[in-house]
Protein backbone atom coordinates (compact mmCIF):
# COMPACT_ATOMS: atom_id res chain seq x y z
CA UNK A 1 0.00 0.00 0.00
CA UNK A 2 2.82 2.49 0.72
CA UNK A 3 4.75 1.67 -2.15
CA UNK A 4 1.50 2.30 -4.13
CA UNK A 5 1.23 5.82 -2.74
CA UNK A 6 4.48 6.56 -3.28
CA UNK A 7 4.09 5.77 -7.07
CA UNK A 8 0.88 7.86 -7.46
CA UNK A 9 3.40 10.83 -5.99
CA UNK A 10 3.91 12.76 -9.35
CA UNK A 11 1.37 15.49 -10.33
CA UNK A 12 1.69 16.73 -6.99
CA UNK A 13 5.05 17.88 -6.96
CA UNK A 14 5.11 19.15 -10.52
CA UNK A 15 2.54 21.09 -9.61
CA UNK A 16 5.04 22.20 -6.90
CA UNK A 17 7.73 22.75 -9.14
CA UNK A 18 5.48 24.96 -11.07
CA UNK A 19 4.66 27.09 -7.82
CA UNK A 20 7.48 27.05 -5.94
CA UNK A 21 8.95 29.87 -8.14
CA UNK A 22 9.41 33.67 -8.60
CA UNK A 23 6.20 33.91 -5.99
CA UNK A 24 8.56 32.13 -3.33
CA UNK A 25 12.04 33.18 -4.04
CA UNK A 26 10.97 36.79 -4.96
CA UNK A 27 8.21 37.38 -3.59
CA UNK A 28 8.01 35.48 0.01
CA UNK A 29 11.79 36.38 0.58
CA UNK A 30 10.70 40.24 -0.33
CA UNK A 31 7.40 39.68 2.08
CA UNK A 32 10.23 38.45 5.38
CA UNK A 33 12.64 41.01 4.32
CA UNK A 34 10.12 44.38 4.38
CA UNK A 35 7.83 42.91 7.31
CA UNK A 36 9.71 40.70 9.03
CA UNK A 37 6.61 38.10 10.38
CA UNK A 38 4.15 40.28 9.97
CA UNK A 39 2.78 38.72 6.14
CA UNK A 40 2.41 35.18 7.66
CA UNK A 41 -1.42 35.78 7.95
CA UNK A 42 -1.45 36.32 3.75
CA UNK A 43 0.55 33.03 3.35
CA UNK A 44 -1.90 31.02 4.98
CA UNK A 45 -4.72 33.11 4.28
CA UNK A 46 -4.64 32.71 0.63
CA UNK A 47 -3.60 29.06 0.58
CA UNK A 48 -6.88 28.47 2.04
CA UNK A 49 -8.79 30.37 0.44
CA UNK A 50 -7.34 29.16 -3.23
CA UNK A 51 -7.21 25.25 -1.80
CA UNK A 52 -10.57 23.57 -3.17
CA UNK A 53 -9.86 25.12 -6.78
CA UNK A 54 -6.63 23.92 -7.41
CA UNK A 55 -7.80 20.56 -5.43
CA UNK A 56 -10.82 20.13 -8.19
CA UNK A 57 -7.53 19.69 -11.08
CA UNK A 58 -6.69 16.21 -9.96
CA UNK A 59 -10.12 15.51 -8.16
CA UNK A 60 -12.10 16.03 -11.59
CA UNK A 61 -9.06 13.84 -13.87
CA UNK A 62 -9.37 11.14 -11.12
CA UNK A 63 -12.45 10.95 -10.88
CA UNK A 64 -13.36 11.08 -15.08
CA UNK A 65 -10.52 10.09 -16.37
CA UNK A 66 -10.51 13.83 -18.57
CA UNK A 67 -8.84 17.30 -17.71
CA UNK A 68 -10.55 20.27 -16.59
CA UNK A 69 -10.24 21.61 -20.33
CA UNK A 70 -12.22 18.64 -21.13
CA UNK A 71 -14.70 19.76 -18.64
CA UNK A 72 -14.75 23.27 -19.67
CA UNK A 73 -15.47 22.21 -23.27
CA UNK A 74 -18.37 20.23 -21.81
CA UNK A 75 -19.45 23.46 -20.02
CA UNK A 76 -19.26 25.60 -23.28
CA UNK A 77 -16.81 26.01 -26.14
CA UNK A 78 -16.84 29.96 -24.99
CA UNK A 79 -15.17 29.37 -21.93
CA UNK A 80 -12.08 26.94 -23.52
CA UNK A 81 -12.03 29.66 -26.13
CA UNK A 82 -11.06 32.39 -23.47
CA UNK A 83 -8.77 30.45 -22.07
CA UNK A 84 -6.72 29.28 -25.69
CA UNK A 85 -6.68 33.45 -25.92
CA UNK A 86 -5.46 34.17 -22.64
CA UNK A 87 -2.88 31.41 -22.61
CA UNK A 88 -1.78 32.44 -25.90
CA UNK A 89 -1.43 35.77 -24.88
CA UNK A 90 0.71 35.08 -21.91
CA UNK A 91 2.55 32.06 -22.01
CA UNK A 92 5.78 33.61 -23.82
CA UNK A 93 6.18 36.06 -21.15
CA UNK A 94 5.97 33.81 -18.21
CA UNK A 95 8.38 31.33 -19.65
CA UNK A 96 10.77 34.50 -20.28
CA UNK A 97 10.47 36.02 -17.14
CA UNK A 98 10.74 32.20 -15.09
CA UNK A 99 13.87 31.18 -17.55
CA UNK A 100 15.76 34.65 -16.85
CA UNK A 101 15.24 34.21 -13.39
CA UNK A 102 16.92 30.86 -13.39
CA UNK A 103 19.39 32.36 -15.71
CA UNK A 104 20.50 34.89 -13.67
CA UNK A 105 20.97 32.42 -10.90
CA UNK A 106 23.16 30.15 -13.23
CA UNK A 107 25.68 32.95 -14.12
CA UNK A 108 26.27 33.27 -9.95
CA UNK A 109 26.40 29.16 -9.82
CA UNK A 110 28.46 28.16 -12.84
CA UNK A 111 30.39 31.34 -13.65
CA UNK A 112 31.21 30.56 -17.80
CA UNK A 113 29.44 33.90 -19.03
CA UNK A 114 26.88 36.32 -17.65
CA UNK A 115 24.82 36.69 -20.52
CA UNK A 116 21.56 36.03 -19.62
CA UNK A 117 20.10 35.46 -23.09
CA UNK A 118 22.92 32.29 -23.56
CA UNK A 119 22.14 31.30 -20.28
CA UNK A 120 18.43 31.40 -20.92
CA UNK A 121 19.26 29.66 -24.20
CA UNK A 122 20.79 26.77 -22.43
CA UNK A 123 18.53 26.15 -20.02
CA UNK A 124 15.87 25.84 -22.31
CA UNK A 125 17.41 23.60 -24.40
CA UNK A 126 18.76 21.29 -21.30
CA UNK A 127 14.95 21.36 -20.28
CA UNK A 128 14.14 20.54 -23.86
CA UNK A 129 16.60 17.85 -24.39
CA UNK A 130 14.65 16.16 -20.66
CA UNK A 131 11.07 16.76 -21.95
CA UNK A 132 12.11 15.18 -25.24
CA UNK A 133 13.97 12.03 -24.43
CA UNK A 134 12.49 11.18 -20.78
CA UNK A 135 8.88 12.59 -21.68
CA UNK A 136 6.27 12.57 -18.84
CA UNK A 137 7.89 9.64 -17.20
CA UNK A 138 11.62 11.14 -16.75
CA UNK A 139 9.82 14.32 -15.62
CA UNK A 140 7.75 12.57 -13.30
CA UNK A 141 11.00 11.06 -11.48
CA UNK A 142 12.90 14.12 -11.47
CA UNK A 143 10.85 16.30 -9.74
CA UNK A 144 10.57 13.67 -6.95
CA UNK A 145 14.37 14.62 -6.59
CA UNK A 146 14.12 18.17 -7.40
CA UNK A 147 11.66 18.96 -4.63
CA UNK A 148 13.74 16.85 -2.31
CA UNK A 149 16.73 18.17 -3.01
CA UNK A 150 14.84 21.97 -3.10
CA UNK A 151 13.21 21.25 0.27
CA UNK A 152 16.75 19.84 2.03
CA UNK A 153 18.79 23.00 0.97
CA UNK A 154 16.15 25.32 1.84
CA UNK A 155 15.81 24.14 5.50
CA UNK A 156 19.30 23.80 5.85
CA UNK A 157 19.61 27.58 4.93
CA UNK A 158 16.92 28.39 7.43
CA UNK A 159 18.31 26.34 10.08
CA UNK A 160 21.58 28.44 9.53
CA UNK A 161 20.05 31.70 9.50
CA UNK A 162 18.58 30.82 12.67
CA UNK A 163 21.41 29.74 14.34
CA UNK A 164 23.53 33.19 13.21
CA UNK A 165 20.79 35.49 14.11
CA UNK A 166 20.68 37.25 16.91
CA UNK A 167 17.78 39.52 15.72
CA UNK A 168 14.63 39.45 17.87
CA UNK A 169 11.13 39.89 16.15
CA UNK A 170 7.92 40.36 16.57
CA UNK A 171 5.03 37.86 15.55
CA UNK A 172 2.62 40.33 15.53
CA UNK A 173 0.73 40.44 11.92
CA UNK A 174 0.56 43.44 9.96
CA UNK A 175 -1.37 45.22 7.07
CA UNK A 176 0.29 47.24 4.89
CA UNK A 177 -1.61 50.74 4.40
CA UNK A 178 0.24 52.33 2.22
CA UNK A 179 0.36 52.43 -1.72
CA UNK A 180 3.48 50.52 -2.21
CA UNK A 181 2.98 48.04 0.51
CA UNK A 182 -0.68 47.28 -0.91
CA UNK A 183 0.31 46.79 -4.21
CA UNK A 184 3.15 44.15 -3.18
CA UNK A 185 0.36 42.63 -0.56
CA UNK A 186 -2.03 42.50 -3.74
CA UNK A 187 1.26 40.88 -5.87
CA UNK A 188 1.83 38.64 -3.14
CA UNK A 189 -1.72 37.20 -2.65
CA UNK A 190 -1.91 36.86 -6.66
CA UNK A 191 0.91 34.76 -7.35
CA UNK A 192 1.04 32.29 -3.92
CA UNK A 193 1.14 29.48 -4.20
CA UNK A 194 0.43 30.07 -8.12
CA UNK A 195 -2.35 31.40 -11.08
CA UNK A 196 -5.25 29.58 -10.71
CA UNK A 197 -4.75 27.97 -13.88
CA UNK A 198 -2.21 25.78 -12.87
CA UNK A 199 -5.11 23.54 -11.78
CA UNK A 200 -5.61 22.67 -15.68
CA UNK A 201 -2.21 21.96 -15.85
CA UNK A 202 -2.33 19.61 -12.59
CA UNK A 203 -5.59 17.88 -14.35
CA UNK A 204 -3.96 17.38 -17.95
CA UNK A 205 -0.58 15.80 -15.55
CA UNK A 206 -2.55 13.79 -13.59
CA UNK A 207 -4.18 12.18 -16.52
CA UNK A 208 -0.68 11.86 -18.14
CA UNK A 209 0.14 9.76 -14.88
CA UNK A 210 -3.00 7.43 -15.58
CA UNK A 211 -1.79 7.04 -18.80
CA UNK A 212 1.91 5.91 -17.08
CA UNK A 213 0.90 3.91 -14.54
CA UNK A 214 -0.25 0.17 -15.20
CA UNK A 215 -2.54 0.40 -11.45
CA UNK A 216 -5.27 2.65 -12.24
CA UNK A 217 -4.46 6.14 -9.69
CA UNK A 218 -7.52 6.34 -7.79
CA UNK A 219 -9.33 9.62 -6.08
CA UNK A 220 -8.27 9.26 -2.61
CA UNK A 221 -4.17 8.11 -3.44
CA UNK A 222 -4.73 11.56 -6.43
CA UNK A 223 -5.54 14.02 -3.34
CA UNK A 224 -3.07 12.87 -1.04
CA UNK A 225 -0.53 13.15 -3.99
CA UNK A 226 -1.87 16.92 -4.67
CA UNK A 227 -1.96 17.94 -0.52
CA UNK A 228 1.65 17.31 -0.44
CA UNK A 229 2.36 19.26 -3.15
CA UNK A 230 -0.04 22.24 -2.35
CA UNK A 231 1.23 22.14 1.58
CA UNK A 232 4.52 21.39 0.39
CA UNK A 233 4.60 24.94 -1.56
CA UNK A 234 3.00 26.32 1.71
CA UNK A 235 6.00 25.44 4.13
CA UNK A 236 8.50 26.72 1.45
CA UNK A 237 6.82 29.60 1.37
CA UNK A 238 6.97 30.00 5.20
CA UNK A 239 10.65 28.84 4.55
CA UNK A 240 11.47 32.07 2.32
CA UNK A 241 9.86 34.58 4.46
CA UNK A 242 12.05 33.48 7.60
CA UNK A 243 15.05 33.24 5.46
CA UNK A 244 14.08 37.32 4.13
CA UNK A 245 13.59 37.87 7.86
CA UNK A 246 16.59 36.47 9.44
CA UNK A 247 18.93 37.65 7.18
CA UNK A 248 17.23 40.72 5.32
CA UNK A 249 14.63 42.39 7.64
CA UNK A 250 17.60 44.41 8.91
CA UNK A 251 19.44 45.62 6.34
CA UNK A 252 19.03 49.05 4.34
CA UNK A 253 19.68 47.61 0.99
CA UNK A 254 17.76 49.02 -1.89
CA UNK A 255 15.73 45.74 -3.61
CA UNK A 256 15.38 45.95 -7.01
CA UNK A 257 12.16 45.26 -8.61
CA UNK A 258 13.86 42.78 -11.11
CA UNK A 259 13.51 39.23 -9.84
CA UNK A 260 16.65 38.50 -11.80
CA UNK A 261 18.13 41.52 -10.16
CA UNK A 262 16.57 40.32 -6.29
CA UNK A 263 17.27 37.34 -7.00
CA UNK A 264 21.62 37.83 -7.16
CA UNK A 265 20.91 40.46 -4.09
CA UNK A 266 19.52 37.84 -2.10
CA UNK A 267 22.53 35.58 -2.62
CA UNK A 268 24.86 38.61 -2.06
CA UNK A 269 23.40 39.70 1.45
CA UNK A 270 22.81 35.66 2.41
CA UNK A 271 27.30 35.52 1.78
CA UNK A 272 27.25 38.67 3.89
CA UNK A 273 25.58 37.74 6.66
CA UNK A 274 25.92 33.94 7.09
CA UNK A 275 29.40 34.14 5.61
CA UNK A 276 31.17 32.49 2.35
CA UNK A 277 30.35 28.78 3.01
CA UNK A 278 26.36 29.49 2.88
CA UNK A 279 26.35 30.85 -0.83
CA UNK A 280 26.77 27.85 -2.38
CA UNK A 281 24.02 26.59 -0.18
CA UNK A 282 21.59 29.68 -1.22
CA UNK A 283 22.92 29.87 -4.73
CA UNK A 284 21.78 26.00 -5.44
CA UNK A 285 18.48 26.10 -3.44
CA UNK A 286 17.30 29.14 -5.54
CA UNK A 287 18.61 28.00 -8.64
CA UNK A 288 16.68 24.51 -8.05
CA UNK A 289 13.63 26.47 -7.17
CA UNK A 290 13.50 28.05 -10.56
CA UNK A 291 14.65 25.40 -12.47
CA UNK A 292 12.07 23.52 -11.67
CA UNK A 293 9.61 26.24 -12.22
CA UNK A 294 10.78 26.84 -15.99
CA UNK A 295 10.94 22.92 -16.85
CA UNK A 296 7.24 22.72 -15.81
CA UNK A 297 6.08 25.49 -17.21
CA UNK A 298 7.94 24.29 -20.27
CA UNK A 299 6.08 20.87 -20.27
CA UNK A 300 2.74 22.42 -19.18
CA UNK A 301 2.04 25.40 -21.30
CA UNK A 302 2.30 22.92 -24.64
CA UNK A 303 0.56 20.23 -23.14
CA UNK A 304 -2.58 22.44 -22.79
CA UNK A 305 -2.61 24.10 -25.25
CA UNK A 306 -2.22 20.61 -27.78
CA UNK A 307 -5.88 19.64 -25.67
CA UNK A 308 -7.28 23.13 -26.65
CA UNK A 309 -6.55 22.72 -29.72
CA UNK A 310 -7.59 19.14 -30.57
CA UNK A 311 -11.04 20.06 -28.85
CA UNK A 312 -11.27 23.42 -30.30
CA UNK A 313 -9.74 22.87 -33.87
CA UNK A 314 -9.53 19.18 -34.15
CA UNK A 315 -6.19 20.13 -35.77
CA UNK A 316 -3.51 17.11 -34.83
CA UNK A 317 -1.06 19.06 -36.58
CA UNK A 318 -0.96 21.46 -33.43
CA UNK A 319 0.51 18.67 -31.14
CA UNK A 320 2.37 18.87 -28.33
CA UNK A 321 5.74 19.13 -30.40
CA UNK A 322 4.66 21.95 -32.33
CA UNK A 323 3.66 23.82 -29.12
CA UNK A 324 6.84 23.20 -27.07
CA UNK A 325 8.71 24.44 -30.43
CA UNK A 326 6.73 27.35 -30.61
CA UNK A 327 7.16 28.32 -26.88
CA UNK A 328 10.91 28.19 -27.31
CA UNK A 329 11.20 30.33 -29.99
CA UNK A 330 8.73 33.04 -28.93
CA UNK A 331 10.59 32.86 -25.42
CA UNK A 332 14.07 33.37 -26.93
CA UNK A 333 12.71 36.01 -29.25
CA UNK A 334 11.01 37.96 -26.56
CA UNK A 335 14.92 37.72 -24.62
CA UNK A 336 16.64 39.03 -27.60
CA UNK A 337 14.52 41.73 -28.59
CA UNK A 338 12.48 42.64 -25.72
CA UNK A 339 15.23 42.17 -22.25
CA UNK A 340 14.36 45.13 -21.37
CA UNK A 341 10.81 45.71 -21.62
CA UNK A 342 10.50 42.59 -19.81
CA UNK A 343 9.13 43.97 -16.79
CA UNK A 344 6.66 45.70 -18.34
CA UNK A 345 5.53 42.08 -20.25
CA UNK A 346 5.45 40.47 -17.15
CA UNK A 347 2.78 43.22 -15.88
CA UNK A 348 0.51 42.74 -18.37
CA UNK A 349 0.79 38.61 -17.59
CA UNK A 350 0.32 39.59 -14.14
CA UNK A 351 -3.05 41.48 -15.19
CA UNK A 352 -4.54 38.67 -17.06
CA UNK A 353 -4.17 36.03 -14.10
CA UNK A 354 -5.43 38.27 -11.51
CA UNK A 355 -8.16 39.03 -13.82
CA UNK A 356 -8.91 35.55 -14.86
CA UNK A 357 -8.55 34.03 -11.22
CA UNK A 358 -11.79 34.32 -10.32
CA UNK A 359 -13.44 32.92 -14.03
CA UNK A 360 -10.96 30.08 -13.25
CA UNK A 361 -12.22 29.37 -9.87
CA UNK A 362 -16.04 29.65 -10.98
CA UNK A 363 -15.48 27.01 -13.91
CA UNK A 364 -13.61 24.63 -11.29
CA UNK A 365 -16.42 25.05 -9.11
CA UNK A 366 -19.01 24.47 -10.81
CA UNK A 367 -17.55 21.86 -13.20
CA UNK A 368 -17.11 19.47 -9.81
CA UNK A 369 -20.58 19.87 -8.91
CA UNK A 370 -21.91 19.26 -11.98
CA UNK A 371 -23.37 16.19 -13.69
CA UNK A 372 -20.41 15.69 -15.40
CA UNK A 373 -18.60 14.39 -12.33
CA UNK A 374 -19.38 11.55 -10.23
CA UNK A 375 -22.18 12.57 -7.47
CA UNK A 376 -19.75 10.56 -5.34
CA UNK A 377 -17.12 12.89 -5.99
CA UNK A 378 -18.82 16.33 -5.35
CA UNK A 379 -17.71 18.34 -2.53
CA UNK A 380 -18.84 18.50 0.97
CA UNK A 381 -20.80 21.31 2.43
CA UNK A 382 -17.81 22.33 4.04
CA UNK A 383 -15.78 22.90 0.88
CA UNK A 384 -18.90 24.03 -0.90
CA UNK A 385 -18.63 27.25 1.53
CA UNK A 386 -15.21 27.81 1.08
CA UNK A 387 -15.55 27.80 -2.09
CA UNK A 388 -18.27 30.38 -2.38
CA UNK A 389 -15.88 32.37 0.38
CA UNK A 390 -12.95 31.99 -2.08
CA UNK A 391 -14.60 33.04 -5.36
CA UNK A 392 -16.16 36.42 -3.27
CA UNK A 393 -12.24 36.85 -1.98
CA UNK A 394 -10.27 36.56 -5.58
CA UNK A 395 -13.49 38.81 -6.54
CA UNK A 396 -12.86 41.40 -3.98
CA UNK A 397 -8.96 40.76 -4.66
CA UNK A 398 -9.34 41.61 -8.41
CA UNK A 399 -11.24 44.47 -8.64
CA UNK A 400 -9.18 45.93 -5.45
CA UNK A 401 -6.24 45.29 -7.72
CA UNK A 402 -7.53 47.33 -10.25
CA UNK A 403 -8.03 50.12 -8.14
CA UNK A 404 -4.79 50.65 -7.21
CA UNK A 405 -2.69 49.37 -10.54
CA UNK A 406 -0.71 51.93 -11.83
CA UNK A 407 1.51 51.52 -15.63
Amino acid sequence: MKKNIFNALGPGLLFAGAAIGVSHLVQSTRAGAEYGYGLIWALILVHIFKYPFFKFGPKYASATGESLLDGYHKLGKGYLALYFVVNLATMFTIQAAVTIVTASLATQLFGLTDNLVYWATIILFISFLILSFGKYQLLDKLMKYIILFLTASTLLAVIIALIKSDTSFSYQQVIPNDAVGISFLIAFLGWMPAPLDISIWHSLWSVEKQKTTAEKVGVKKSIFDFNVGYFGTMFLGLCFILLGATVMFSSQEKFANSGGQFALQLINLYTNNLGDFAKPIIAIAAFTTMFSTTITTLDASPRAMEKTSKLLFNKEKLNYWFWIVFLIFGTLLILFLLLNSMLTLVKIATIFSFLTAPIYAILNYKLITSTYTPKTQHPNTFIKVLSIAGIVFLFCFSLWYLSVLQF
